[in-house]
Formats: structure tokens, sequence, C-alpha cells
């Protein structure tokens, strides 16, 4: 490890540019003649959509075109699509309904888009927007997960009888049922998450630009992936040619997933520009609409029941989950309750039989995609739950029930598809366990009791599955495209160097931690080195960023690019330095021949590389090398988590007085960056714990928590010093042996966090989020048993 290389403490390059107002995002940009967009959004959660006169809006001051569904159907614009096919168990294919960018017969939800104002300002576009005369027929609508399925419940698309888009299993049931009925032990819960809204720093924004004379569109977007973006526009919704679109994703403030997808809002920008003659058209989210229409997160109901042996061994598991879709069905809904949670559920532990049904359901509502952690949360909460109250009704210590039933031998096979490779569940378990002082911890309850207060503690034994690959097999179980990753390393003739990768950076430090991998490998300083992300026109093809696919997968095909480059290098050395290619080593950015004082440096190399005057026979000039990379398997990052809380029972409020997190993510880059990703993640599964959760009204489908006034985000005052520590087996799937980070806190801490709740009070469940209210009525309910114990 040098100074700037893998494994060191390197401050982010990029910072410098974020703390002092230099970013560049989307809102940003103001390309000449800009107009503003507003969208008119439908008021009720489902409504006909009778008639749309626009005239007054037209000739409001300012305006320069108003459009809609009809305007969008009449120019054969393709609506949006989801990119996984899901089939049912017996074989159809998920029934997808309809997804226009501009609602043209039926609004679906609150925040659908049925027409688009453009005008010079924002402001004339606000004040034409209230002028369009949208006569509706209000419909019943069904927000109620429960309900949605009944039969008389409304129909929101007609491609989906009883609003059910699939009814997918996975698993083994006839192996499941015989393990529940030898049981010596069930434990049954039914276990709701509930469901989030993102917000990240930046809103989404949008500017479509088309150009008349070149025919080519030019999309400025906050992506977390800008070329699947512009696959989708090109050859799905039929904006144009691949050739002829351009997507760029600038700095882009936060993703947490709700930026992958792609929404109508970036169709319907580009559309408008060349409709209104090639002025581009530039929408910026206000964080109402965010609210509103941003995809959510989570939004499950599960009964799930897991049975153990006489010795305490889990010998079963079976899960029945109903997921919220929302009204649409958005970029890859499909797979985050089937493939990213269902395999998922062996969890830490050797389960021989699982079995788990799935049932996708249509909702009045937002639609519901992937969330940092998409499915995994989902999947460890649910585990992680059922662990906790298996070890109390056994009347056994949760962390020796955990220990008993954990994976020890590896490679191991789940009983839902993943192969997990490499992993040591007791050294995050034992490093947790010593940090908490677990063993502690009965004196220090005994202590706040004396103080009036309920103390409690819980664990959590999270695992993920990183890097959503290879892309064979995610090919194999329905994915629309492969998750492979691009990267071109360029050689300049100085010796700089700049990378140019597929993934894409919101906020992880790709701009610090690639470009140590090329200190490491190639001995040049971090300030020579340029990470290129982001613009579709300057990279070939990537998949972009999400699942904590970065490291794993984008930065193993930067690897793979500088094997050719040093091979490359070595050999333009050996020939200057007439030397044997074999002996020539790199070190502190010089080409050296071993065991001698003969070398040359980096930027001789380089310059001899373009300058060909002397170059090997047969070589072609320049030092540029490309490559992709597919990997073998997923990565599977794992830990334990242990929080403690303390409850003051006159008020309900929660404190958490300890975290401590101990994660195994294989070989780490840069450990404060790392440090950082844990810190937020936690602090989300914090929020979605204590404090968020999306409400919408039952009847009317408005939604009730559509702004910060109703939407509790954590602060910093909710939330305790974290104490991480990390552990270290190599992930043998990519040459780095990296396993993904980004996600862990999100996954881990949830679970950990209600545990604590329910122990502290002594019951056996408490719904997300725990607020102050439902802590105190659970207390209430449960202190006459309390007392009488």
């Amino acid at each position: 490890m040098g100074v700037e290389g893998i494994g060191a403490r390197v401050l982010r390059k990029e910072d410098k540019r974020f703390i002092t107002g230099r970013g560049r995002y989307t809102d940003d940009m103001a390309p000449s003649k800009t107009a503003q967009a507003v969208f008119v959004r439908s008021p009720h959660a489902h409504a006909r959509i009778v008639a749309i006169d626009t005239s007054r809006a037209k000739a409001a001051p300012g305006v320069i075109d108003v459009l809609t569904g009809a305007d969008l159907a009449a120019d054969k614009i393709g609506g949006l699509i989801c990119g996984w096919m899901i089939h049912s168990k017996d074989g159809t294919p998920m029934k997808a309904g309809a997804h226009p960018a501009i609602a043209r017969d039926v609004a679906r939800h609150v925040g659908d888009q049925v027409a688009i104002v453009v005008a010079e300002t924002k402001n004339q576009a606000r004040d034409a927007a209230e002028l369009v005369d949208v006569t509706y027929e209000e419909l019943p609508a069904v927000v109620d997960l429960a309900r949605a399925t009944d039969p008389d419940a409304p129909q929101i698309h007609p491609e989906a009888p009883r609003n059910i888009i699939y009814e997918w299993s996975l698993g083994d049931a006839a192996a499941t049922d015989a393990a529940l009925a030898r049981a010596a032990h069930l434990v049954t819960l039914d276990i709701a998450n509930n469901r989030l809204v993102p917000n990240a720093i930046e809103p989404r924004s949008a500017i479509g630009s088309y150009d008349p004379a070149e025919e080519h569109f030019t999309l400025y977007n906050t992506s977390q992936n800008p070329h699947v973006a512009r696959l989708v526009l090109s050859a799905f919704v039929g904006i144009a040619p691949e050739h002829k679109l351009r997507v760029v994703a600038p700095d882009v403030g936060g993703g947490f997933g709700s930026k992958i997808f792609i929404y109508p809002e970036e169709t319907a920008c580009l559309w408008a520009s060349k409709r209104i003659g090639g002025r581009p058209v530039k929408w910026t989210a206000d964080r109402s609409e965010s609210f509103m229409v941003d995809a959510h997160g989570r939004d499950h109901l599960t009964h799930a029941q897991m049975a153990f042996d006489a010795d305490h061994r889990i010998i079963g598991f079976k899960v029945a989950t109903r997921a919220n879709i929302g009204a649409y069905m958005s970029t890859f809904s499909s797979c985050v309750p089937t493939y990213l949670y269902a395999t998922l559920l062996s969890g830490q532990y050797d389960i021989p039989a699982i079995y788990c049904e799935v049932d996708a359901i249509y909702t009045n509502t937002a639609p519901v995609d992937a969330y940092r952690g998409a499915g995994r949360p989902e999947a460890t909460y649910l585990v992680e739950r059922m662990m906790e109250t298996a070890a109390r009704e056994l009347g056994v210590d949760p962390a020796e029930l955990r220990r008993k039933n954990f994976i020890r031998t590896f490679p191991h096979q789940t009983p839902v598809i993943m192969a997990y490779d490499a992993g040591d569940y007791d050294a995050t378990l034992d490093a947790a366990l010593a940090a908490a002082d677990y063993a502690g911890f009965g004196a220090r309850k005994a202590e706040a009791a004396r103080r009036g207060k309920l103390r409690g503690i819980g664990l959590s034994c999270y695992i993920e599955a990183c890097g959503i690959a290879p892309s064979a097999a995610v090919g194999s179980l329905g994915a629309g495209v492969g998750l492979w990753e691009s990267a071109e390393v360029r050689v300049n003739p100085v010796g700089t160097v700049e990378v140019l990768t597929g993934s894409h950076a919101h906020g992880q430090g790709h701009e610090t931690t690639f470009a140590q991998l090329v200190n490491d490998r190639l001995g040049i300083g971090i300030d020579k080195i340029a990470i290129v992300h982001g613009d579709t026109d300057k990279v070939q093809f990537g998949m972009g960023t999400y699942g904590s696919r970065s490291g794993a997968v984008g930065m193993s095909a930067i690897v793979k690019a500088l094997d050719k480059v040093e091979a490359k290098a070595k050999k333009i050395a050996a020939h200057l330095l007439e030397a044997d290619e074999s002996d020539i080593v790199i070190e502190d950015g010089k080409l050296k021949v071993a065991g001698t004082d003969r070398e040359k440096s980096f930027l001789e190399v380089a310059l001899a590389a373009y300058t060909g005057h002397s170059l090997p026979a047969g070589m072609e000039p320049g030092l540029k090398e490309g490559a992709f990379y597919d990997p073998t398997n997923f990565t599977f990052p794992a830990g334990t988590y242990v929080c403690e809380v303390e409850i003051d029972p006159g008020t309900g409020k929660t404190e958490i007085v300890q975290f401590v997190a101990a994660d195994d993510f294989g070989k780490i880059i840069n450990p404060m960056i790392v440090e950082g990703q844990v810190h937020g993640g936690i602090a989300q599964g914090i929020g979605q714990a204590l404090l968020e959760e999306a409400v919408y009204d039952r009847e009317s489908g408005q939604l009730m928590t559509g702004s910060y006034m109703d939407y509790a985000m954590p602060r910093a005052d909710d939330l305790p010093s974290f104490r991480l520590m990390t552990t270290e087996t190599i992930c043998p799937g990519n040459p780095l042996g990296m396993k993904g980070c980004g996600e862990a806190g999100a996954i881990g801490s949830p679970p950990a966090v209600i545990n604590a709740i329910t122990d502290a009070l002594g019951i056996r469940d408490i719904a997300m989020p725990a607020t102050p209210a439902r802590v105190w009525e659970a207390y209430r309910a449960a202190a006459p048993a309390m007392a009488a114990e």
C-alpha cells in the first residue's frame, strides 16, 4: 500500500468543488434559449381524463406550448417499460399495464402527469399550468395492499385482473412443508416493511434538447445509469435512434436507487423540445413533486413461518409476501421483491428448505422500485426479526442461536439460488459483541431501570448480494440487460491518465477510489489521474451504479484495462532499456529493470508510445486500452450490528445509546470512504426503523406525508455516534477481492433497532416506524404483563 494506493485513507478529490459550491448539477445547466417546463398533475388517485382544454393556458404570457397525452400518442412516442421479465409460478408472463409518459385516458395516482406546459420562465409555466382545464371522472381508488386483490377492488390496469401482476415462487414447497410439519418449534410472524420516500439532496431534473439540423437529441439528467437511459429511450420509447441521442449525467447529488429508473419527465422534455422547434426544455422537480412521483421503496406485507428442531437448528422457512408495486411498473420494480429479495432469505444461516411466494400488486400509489438495498433490506428484516423472536420463544441467547445456525463451510449453495463464495460470520459476530460489551448488558439494563428507563439490546446478522451479476445468470432470470461493466484507460503522451468508466458516481467517491487503483498499479499521483463518467458520447457503454457494483464490477473492468496498459508499457520499456520484458517492474511511477539502476519514468514510456520513433517491431503507437468485465458471481458482504436503546415509558421516546457495526466488505480501497458509506446507510436504516413512513389516505389515495412537515427524516440528534469495525474475507470472484459496502448500513440496521425496542418493551413485534406514539401505546399494552413478571 502506498500513500495514495489501495488501503490508504485518501481525502476525496471531488469534495473541493462540492463544498465550495462549484459542483455542476443538471439544474445548473443553462443551454442557450432554454425554456422551462411544468407538469399538470392529477389531483386524484384514480380518474378518467374526460377532456383537457389548454386554450387559456396557451394564451397566457410567456407560454410556448401546452402538450397532452393525445399529442404524445399522435407522435407515436411509446410508453415506459419494466426491464426485468418475471413469470408467475404457472409459467405466464407478468401482466404489465401501459405506462405513457403523459397520461392520456386514465390517471392512476396522485401526481400522475396529464400535460406539460412549456414557457419562457418557470413562474410563467406554473401560472399557465393552473389554467389548464382538465375534466376528470373520479374513479374508486385502492391504496391498501391488503385489499387491492379483493374481487370488488377497483381495477387499475385492464391487463392485470384483480391488480395482480404476477404470482411468483422460489424454492421447494414440499420439502419446506415437510420441515414445518416435523418442527419441534414453529415461529410465526406477520411483518410489514413500511413504504419509504427517497430524499436525495438534489431533486430530479432533466433538460431535453433537440438539434433540428443534425436531428440529434441531448438529455441532461439526474441519472445513476445514463447509458441505460439512452438504451430505453431509443429502443423502447422511440425518442430517437441511439446514435442520435446523447445522455449526460453530470454531478448527481445522491441517488439511493431513486435515480436508476427511466421516468416520464425526461421523455416528455426531449419530445417537447422537438415539438417547439429545438429549444431546450428544462424541468426540475420541487420537493412536493419528488414526494409524489419519485419511485418509493419497500412496502411489503409478509406472513412467515420458521421451523426449528429440538436442537434449535433451523430446518425450514416458509414465506408469503405481498409486494406493492404502485400504479405502474417502474424500470426494475419486478425484480426487487423476487430475485433481489427471496434469494437472500437464507441469511447467514444453513437452512435446508426454503419456500417463498411473492404476489406483486398494483395500487393507486406512486410506483415502487429499488431503494438503497433493494430487496435485501426486506429479506434481512424478515430473517432477523424471525431469529430474534425465535430466540425469545426458545429461551436461548439471541447471539448463540444465530451462531448455532451459521454457515461455516464455503462455497455454500443455498436453497434459493445464491451460492455464497466466502465468509466468516463468527468473526463479525465476535467483533460486534466485544465492541458492544454484550456480556455487560444486564448491568446496564438494571442501572437504566433505576433511572426509570427501559433498556433493550438487539442484534442483526445481515448478508447481501452485490454486483447483480453475472449477465448469463440474470439473463436466465429475466433481466433485459447484461450486468457487466466497461472501462477504458487512456495514458496521455505526458504520462497523465484518463479512466473512462461505465459506472456512475453520485456521492460514492469514485474520482478518488478509482484513481487510487490506478496509482497502485502505475505509481503515478492521483492528481494526474482523471475519472470520466456519465456521458454517453465519451464512454462507449456502461451499466451505471446501483447494487454496490461499482467496486466489484466497475473497478474490475478497470483492472482488466490496466492489465493491458501495463503489458504494453512493459514491452515499450523493455525495448527502450534493451532488457527482457519479464525483467521489467513498475515502482514509484517508473519502469525498472529488476535488480539494476536502469529505469525509465512512466512519462518517458508514455511519450515513446505516442512519438512512435522507437517501438518494438510491429507495435501500434499509443497507450490506450479498453475492457469489459462480466463477473462470475455476486459478492456477499455480511456483518453483525448491535443496537442498544433506552425508552422513556412516559413519552415513548426511544434513544439509541449505542450502535456497533462489524462488516466484512472484503478488500477495502479507502477505509475513510467506506466508513462514510456505512454511516449514511445506518442513518437511513434508523430513519426507517424510527421515523419514516409514506402514508396514503385509504379512501382518497392522497399522500398524507407529502412534505418534511409530515415525513420525518432523521436529524443529527436522532443518531448516536456509530462504532464501526471491519473484518476481511477476500472475495474470490473478482480480481480485487472486493464485496461492496454502499447498502450494508441500510440493510442491517432496521432489524437491530426494532429487536432492541421489542426487547426493551418485552413484546413480540412493533410496526416500523417505531414512533414515540407507537412505542408508548405498545408499552401501555404490555405494562400489565411486565408488572406481573
